[in-house]
């Protein structure tokens, strides 16, 4: 008897890539948490005296440099995942969204500052 492929009884053991997509749904989570730190980040340059620290630099690293890549890989498998998949799609469609709006405007912004 093989125990590697044992399952607990619990949870139906589920090896196909595309049906768990684990990965996917949290790269779009960090993405969407990236996006976040984009916006913080482009907010602390309107504020006259930014406060100092670690936690501020995490959040402009995240945001300005972070932000673009992950949201980059992550729309463009979400893009092709629906195309091959027709539509079907284990991220709530609200995250999608906002991830795409935010890589938008991310690209917007880079290609305007340049």
């Amino acid at each position: 008897m093989n125990y590697s492929r044992q399952n607990n009884g619990i949870l139906p053991r589920n090896t196909d890539f595309w049906t768990n997509m684990r990965l996917l749904r949290h790269l779009s989570r960090v993405a969407f948490i990236c996006n976040i730190c984009y916006l913080l980040a482009s907010l602390v340059q309107y504020i006259p005296n930014p406060p100092e620290g670690e936690a501020l630099s995490t959040i402009i690293v995240l945001g300005w440099l972070l932000s673009i890549l992950v949201n980059f890989v992550v729309n463009g498998w979400l893009l092709v995942v629906w195309a091959f998949r027709k539509g079907l799609l284990d991220i709530p469609r609200w995250l999608w969204i906002v991830n795409l709006i935010f890589l938008i405007v991310q690209l917007v912004i880079l290609f305007i500052r340049t």
